[in-house]
């Protein structure tokens, strides 16, 4: 996550990023679940994928609309001859600061917005103009003395209230890493194989929350609680085929696979055996590190040894090959 440090000054101060900016007309857009996204991780045979992906990607979604507004914008404010710029997540542009700012919630102690009208479930976006805007109050924090969400963090990601270990939150390790997961986040990381809604969904103001009506971010229904086994058979084509217009896509199939790898050996079902033997042929050594990771998990020592026997590479840079030592010299009788 260097770009963080790179677009440092630019995030800290709107006008670094346009000088010509005078107000940011910050939004947002429920997406609550219909359910419990908690539900999916008692499904060990399939993998669990954060609410905010299992539907079109929101960037597409959220941009259509700000465009729109800000069209209308520029038309309501002649003759001044407004200008605008829209943002949704992919510019250097510190929207949670920004929302809370304008009144919309406030961050709470997951560093995450919380309003007191839809809890956690919110996407941002933002509308930068040249137009001198009365500003909003901001709102207060109402977190309090709560720390469910510090306590539900699988990876205790969180150091101390309102500040993120990215390096141990699972939404970062499943996505925005590019490398394999360290062995301590493996077995923490259960089936979730995109993203994790933990923090969010335990916040207590979503009691006050509402289902998402945007038809566009509906949840599809194969992206609810997919099975693992059909997910490891997806190829290059057929991944691309089932995420298109998604954010899982962005990821790519690698890395996909790295994830349900992970899943599978966490699942303790051995019916997924032949799934994750059909990592160890992948041309990818992420991928294949990953399916022996699972099957040290999964197969005895004698199914094991008799994989590596066929398996295991005999280059010494191959990752794979440590994760075959450990493997062997780790492994259970089962």
């Amino acid at each position: 996550m260097a770009w963080m440090a790179e677009t440092f000054a630019r995030r800290a101060d709107p006008k670094t990023l346009w000088p010509e900016a005078r107000s940011v007309i910050a939004l947002a857009l429920n997406y609550g679940p219909s359910v419990d996204p908690r539900d999916a991780l008692a499904h060990k045979d399939r993998g669990a994928i954060s609410v905010y992906a299992r539907h079109r990607d929101y960037h597409d979604v959220i941009k259509g609309r700000l465009k729109t507004l800000a069209a209308w914008l520029v038309v309501a404010a002649r003759p001044d001859r407004a200008q605008v710029k829209v943002f949704v997540d992919t510019a250097p542009v510190m929207e949670k600061p920004l929302a809370a700012a304008a009144g919309l919630g406030w961050q709470g102690k997951h560093t995450n917005l919380v309003s007191r009208e839809f809890g956690s479930w919110l996407f941002l976006g933002s509308i930068f103009t040249d137009l001198a805007l009365t500003p909003d109050a901001p709102e207060a924090d109402h977190c309090g003395q709560c720390r469910a969400c510090l306590d539900a963090c699988p990876t205790a990601a969180f150091p101390a209230p309102y500040k993120l270990d990215a390096r141990r939150c699972i939404s970062y390790l499943t996505i925005e890493n590019q490398g394999a997961i360290a062995p301590e986040f493996r077995s923490l990381i259960g089936n979730r194989i995109y993203g994790c809604d933990d923090c969010l969904a335990v916040c207590p103001w979503n009691k006050f929350a509402q289902v998402g009506r945007e038809a566009k971010l509906a949840q599809r229904d194969d992206l609810a609680a997919p099975p693992l086994a059909e997910l490891a058979a997806l190829d290059e084509a057929g991944f691309r085929a089932r995420f298109a217009g998604g954010p899982i896509k962005r990821i790519g199939h690698a890395r996909f696979l790295r994830n349900v790898m992970i899943a599978i050996g966490n699942s303790g079902d051995r019916s997924l055996i032949g799934a994750a033997k059909s990592g160890l042929a992948s041309p990818h050594s992420l991928v294949r590190a990953m399916a022996v990771w699972a099957l040290s998990r999964l197969a005895s020592q004698a199914e094991l040894a008799a994989l590596a026997e066929r398996f295991m590479p005999r280059e010494r840079d191959d990752q794979t090959r440590e994760e075959w030592r450990m493997a062997l010299n780790s492994s259970p009788e089962r």
